[in-house]
């Protein structure tokens, strides 16, 4: 791999991982659709490093008062924790949230992941589910109620929202695309759907990430890229993905996600045709 394909695949990591059109199928197609191969899971893991560090610096001040409030909650003394965070504090609560949300990708990334670097891999099973997930996507933006705000977050539903964040091991499913619509379902505003959609990826991308680096620096034959190569993609994914959530978050405070919906359809349709006529092979 050189270092145009690292810098294209940077560039596709992280214009497409935060909008809800999942990266990682992407990636999948653009390996085959330019004679690289398939990018692999373990390269895909890493390069999310890059986009979730986005994530971490754009949502910086939030993330930090979580995790401090959080950690502070354990000197809880009656009705008031010794730091004087109260009971139900929005941010000790959110932190539980995180954790509690992001358990079912733990289980599944664990117990399935042949089946994540062979079986969800395959193009026909990209092009499906960039279609129903995309069609979930239009029905959940059209029928939610769109009247809660995140500090309405129920544990339940962040519970389901997680679940629904499991299922972006997937390639097509896309992580915020699955979460987000998860949470529009739900009823919540799409602000609300978005933010916690990205504070809920950064312990499993993180996770995930790191899992896959390791494994490269033990097996470098589980990323057929290269270290040096990779790097570069990462670093690419990080810029375009910091400008991406800024886009992002003021594109949903006033607009619907139809052209995200209508771009899945025919992406998936497209897909369809090329390996019906073998021009693409699955």
């Amino acid at each position: 791999m050189d270092f145009l394909q690292a810098i294209i695949l940077g560039l596709v990591q992280g214009l497409t991982e935060f909008l809800p059109i999942s990266s990682s199928a992407h990636l999948r197609i653009l390996g085959d659709v330019a004679g690289w191969g398939d990018p692999g899971a373990t390269f895909t893991a890493i390069t999310q490093l890059g986009t979730e560090t986005a994530v971490l610096i754009y949502f910086w001040k939030d993330i930090t008062r979580i995790i401090g409030k959080w950690f502070r909650s354990f000197g809880a003394k009656g009705g008031t924790h010794s730091a004087g965070i109260q009971k139900g504090d929005a941010d000790v609560r959110m932190g539980w949230l995180i954790i509690i949300g992001t358990i079912p990708i733990v289980l599944a990334g664990y117990f399935l992941q042949d089946s994540i670097r062979s079986t969800f891999r395959s193009l026909w099973i990209v092009a499906i589910v960039l279609i129903v997930f995309g069609i979930l996507l239009g029905l959940a933006d059209w029928l939610g109620r769109r009247s809660k705000e995140l500090t309405e977050l129920s544990y339940r539903d962040g519970i389901l929202i997680g679940i629904a964040q499991m299922l972006a091991l997937i390639p097509g499913v896309s992580r915020s695309g699955a979460s987000t619509s998860a949470g529009l379902a739900l009823g919540y505003t799409r602000p609300a759907a978005a933010r916690y959609s990205f504070l809920l990826a950064v312990p499993a991308v993180f996770g995930s990430g790191l899992y896959e680096l390791v494994t490269s620096f033990r097996d470098p034959a589980e990323n057929a890229y290269g270290a040096l190569p990779t790097a570069v993609a990462t670093i690419v994914a990080f810029g375009v993905g910091w400008a991406v959530i800024a886009f992002l978050m003021r594109y949903i405070s006033k607009r619907s996600f139809l052209p995200f919906v209508i771009y899945r359809l025919l992406l998936g349709g497209v897909l369809i045709v090329l390996l019906s006529t073998d021009v693409l092979q699955p």
